[in-house]
């Protein structure tokens, strides 16, 4: 969430989707030294794990926080921080905009709520690695619909060799009701990818982006009153939910927005399908979840599958383009 986002759109996409969109209309300056800045070669690549890295370890966070204010309580909390720092930041203009303007990014607030309420969800069920791994399933399988080319049943059947061994061939192992919300975190992480998109090209810059979290926060809050009560105003849990909104949702949306100036979103995407990997990683380190060997190949099909899909479909890209010449 989870770039939320992009970023991630776990809410960590919502930026990184709406960026990569609207910075492909706006020239960057190119620094000197052949456009490398002052970040080196490396920079951008590492801006983008280091935000994957924050995204991640701010869900094993959340996890420990769920026993104080429950997994609609921790989302809350994060939606409603993530909110306040974005409108603070942005200071959209609310004047000037068409009923479709509106209409847009109240679908995207809605699929941002969501996306996070369910992917939270299924991490209070079942192991982090394992909710993320399916999670990524829903833009996997967008970019596998999105393409018409006979390699893609290559990569889907890679993803669903993955989900089989993830799920012990029948998840009689996972929790059901957890990979239920798993998957639909997934589907609403697809809807969340098209709105991101569409969003980026109404609204300037990140106006849009802190818009829609306050949508989704307004829309999550009374959920969260009703599964948390008063334990939303303990200090404590606001202080904790405070810092998973900082390391889930406003760093690794700042360190994605700037890797995107200079990054390729092929590449950007690309980097986005080791999420599961680092998701594995940070609930190892955190919450002592263990993978058997499994599960660790399940995750490495599932990430195989997503890289697949994203050089299919930035090859197909490429032939499209090239062909007028041919």
């Amino acid at each position: 969430m989870h770039r939320d986002e992009h970023r991630r759109p776990s809410g960590r996409t919502t930026v990184s989707a709406t960026s990569s969109t609207t910075s492909s209309a706006t020239p960057t300056p190119v620094a000197p030294g052949g456009g490398r800045g002052r970040f080196g070669s490396f920079g951008p690549v590492g801006l983008v794990l280091a935000g994957g890295v924050s995204v991640q370890f701010g869900a094993g966070l959340a996890v420990t926080l769920m026993p104080r204010a429950g997994a609609l309580g921790v989302v809350t909390l994060r939606l409603l921080a993530a909110a306040v720092v974005l409108l603070l930041a942005c200071r959209p203009r609310l004047r000037g905009h068409s009923r479709g303007d509106w209409a847009t990014v109240v679908v995207f607030g809605i699929t941002l709520g969501g996306m996070n309420g369910f992917f939270y969800e299924a991490v209070a069920r079942i192991p982090l690695g394992a909710a993320v791994t399916l999670e990524v399933l829903g833009p996997l399988t967008l970019s596998v619909l999105g393409s018409r080319r006979a390699i893609n049943a290559l990569w889907a059947g890679l993803a669903l060799a993955g989900v089989f061994l993830l799920g012990g061939g029948g998840f009689s192992g996972i929790d059901p009701v957890g990979v239920g919300f798993a998957l639909g975190a997934g589907a609403m992480w697809a809807a969340y990818i098209v709105f991101s998109a569409r969003t980026g090209r109404r609204f300037p810059q990140a106006d849009g982006l802190a818009l829609a979290m306050a949508v989704g926060a307004l829309l999550i809050l009374p959920l969260g009153i009703a599964d948390a009560g008063s334990r939303l105003l303990n200090p404590t849990t606001v202080a904790l939910g405070s810092a998973v909104a900082l390391l889930s949702s406003v760093l690794p949306y700042t360190l994605e927005l700037i890797a995107l100036r200079r990054l390729p979103s092929s590449t950007f995407a690309i980097l986005m399908s080791l999420e599961p990997a680092l998701a594995a990683t940070a609930g190892f380190l955190i919450l002592g979840q263990s993978l058997s060997a499994a599960q660790a190949a399940a995750i490495a099909l599932v990430i195989a599958a997503s890289i697949g899909a994203v050089r299919t479909q930035v090859g197909g890209a490429r032939l499209r383009a090239k062909a007028p010449d041919a």
